[in-house]
């Protein structure tokens, strides 16, 4: 076995036994003598190479590193071996954390100012128990108003790299791990019917809304991807 084989068998070892995303930083510390980090990249590309033909496990970049997981037509079948549900939340947290995610960082004023109702402490606090939002600092203004952001964790769950590949604003809907169930039509309330979208520059836009929304109306969000 040649020492680049080797040193690719190495790195797959510390990928599968680690319960977390490895950062780059960190993979590079299995290796003795030192490998360079370019050689490590290249190692990396040709280990998810090699499992994307096996076709039920991949390895992926998200936020904070590399890691491995089962593939997203798997996950169905994974799921049946756990018996508890996925967590179900309201269509309001799921608009709060839009807003946040597009926004960021926002205070609670800001996201009522977009969303034009008032926000629960209990949603921002069920975003918070998620691992999804956590407070960055605190704005400069009045009563110094907490400044909400999302995490790695949110990124991770997602399968994204950084929040510029978070999905245009008219496919939110659409993501995989915010689909919604199918559920009773409930009465829309006028204040509800929608939230008002984002132009560029961050400012309203009248004439676009993130989301068509029904009150009370539940969102299942599905449990990130296995990871092995």
């Amino acid at each position: 076995m040649d020492e680049l084989t080797q040193a690719k068998r190495v790195l797959e070892a510390a990928l599968l036994a680690s319960h977390e995303p490895l950062p780059l930083d960190e993979i590079i510390k299995v290796f003795e003598p030192p490998v360079p980090t370019e050689t490590v990249r290249l190692l990396l590309a040709d280990l998810a190479a090699e499992w994307k033909q096996r076709g039920s496990i991949e390895l992926v970049q998200v936020a904070s590193g590399y890691r491995f997981q089962t593939r997203g037509e798997m996950q169905v079948h994974i799921d049946r071996l756990s018996p508890q549900k996925p967590p179900r939340y309201s269509r309001a947290v799921l608009e709060t954390l839009a807003i946040i995610a597009y926004r960021q960082p926002a205070t609670r004023g800001e996201i009522e100012a977009i969303r034009g109702v008032a926000v629960s402490s209990h949603i921002l606090k069920a975003l918070e128990d998620r691992g999804w939002v956590e407070v960055i600092g605190h704005k400069d203004t009045p009563g110094r108003p907490a400044l909400y952001a999302t995490t790695k964790a949110f990124l991770n769950d997602l399968a994204l790299r950084s929040l510029s590949e978070l999905p245009p604003l008219a496919e939110l809907d659409a993501h995989p791990a915010l689909e919604l169930p199918e559920v009773p039509q409930e009465p829309v309330y006028p204040e509800q019917t929608r939230i008002e979208g984002f132009t560029e520059a961050g400012s309203l836009a009248s004439e676009s809304s993130l989301f068509e929304s029904e009150a009370n109306e539940v969102a299942a969000l599905p449990t990130p991807p296995t990871v092995h």
